[in-house]
């Protein structure tokens, strides 16, 4: 009889936690949606996360724009990330506001100008992309509305964009980004500089022939030590890296630069190394600090 009633409870509690499972509001995703571009003479893909009431409501949304990693593409962060997931409990727990969530195709371009103008990423991005966004969805197109976010390249991208465009984002949140030094880009092999960064500043350099003009115009560091503190202090910043991520240094010495500045800024560095696991679990927190920010 005692087995009979723990059975029973059992069955009740699960049956009741998969009843509140499906009541939770699901958002809508959009996985593919496509933008002509003039400034890159192509098509780029992008995906949509749509809050859970985005259908039924008239209302305008803050917006994030996410960025994917190096050699990923616009629907990692759904794939991979589970971004919809995350952000479905975080909204529905009122942990964040609801947003709409915009993923492009960023390809290997770090998001900025190659040195030669063959893809000015940058400029399609500012210019083009999320000016036709923000008129194709119900989006609050204001700086205090707007936040930036995005791993590794990503983590990049959303970093030098906001610095270089502070007028438009309110608060930025790269996670495990793609930080540099001067001696991290001069001590890169030969093959590795060309695969991942020899287009955007210069095929085929060695030593501190890498360090052109296209390189410090989109050094983080190099900006930060050159801004004003005042300049800076125009986004706020939530900067995340594993203590075991390869790319952790770059990011200290951005925390280090920043503070030296007194600049005001989150700093975490949490158990863990370059992969999804980290960023899943991280990008909660992240997008609760841009959340914050529209607050």
């Amino acid at each position: 009889m005692k087995f009979s009633v723990v059975k029973f409870l059992i069955s009740a509690i699960s049956c009741f936690s998969f009843i509140l499972t499906m009541a939770q509001p699901i958002g809508k995703v959009i996985e593919k949606q496509t933008i002509k571009s003039t400034v890159l003479g192509k098509d780029v893909n992008y995906s949509v996360y749509l809050p859970a009431d985005y259908t039924s409501s008239e209302r305008t949304y803050p917006v994030v724009y996410l960025l994917h990693g190096f050699t990923d593409d616009n629907t990692a962060w759904i794939q991979l990330g589970e971004i919809n997931r995350y952000a479905d409990k975080a909204i529905a727990d009122g942990i964040i506001p609801p947003m709409i969530i915009i993923m492009p195709n960023g390809d290997s371009s770090f998001y900025i100008n190659t040195y030669d103008g063959k893809e000015n990423y940058e400029d399609f991005f500012v210019n083009e992309f999320i000016p036709s966004i923000e008129k194709a969805y119900r989006i609050k197109a204001e700086k205090k509305y707007r936040g930036i976010a995005g791993l590794s390249m990503g983590g990049y991208g959303s970093m030098i964009i906001s610095l270089k465009h502070p007028d438009l984002f309110v608060a930025a949140a790269p996670l495990s980004a793609a930080v540099w030094d001067d001696n991290a880009i001069t001590g890169m092999s030969e093959e590795d500089y060309n695969d991942e960064v020899g287009k955007l500043f210069g095929r085929d350099l060695k030593g501190k022939a890498r360090l052109t003009k296209t390189w410090y115009d989109n050094s983080i560091l190099k900006i930060v030590a050159e801004k004003k503190a005042d300049d800076l202090k125009k986004v706020r910043y939530w900067i995340d890296c594993g203590d075991d991520d390869f790319l952790t240094k770059g990011n200290c010495l951005l925390h280090i630069a920043l503070a030296e500045k007194k600049v005001p800024h989150e700093y975490r560095v949490r158990d863990g190394v370059h992969n999804w696991t980290y960023w899943r679990t991280g990008i909660v927190e992240a997008l609760k600090f841009i959340g914050d920010s529209f607050r």
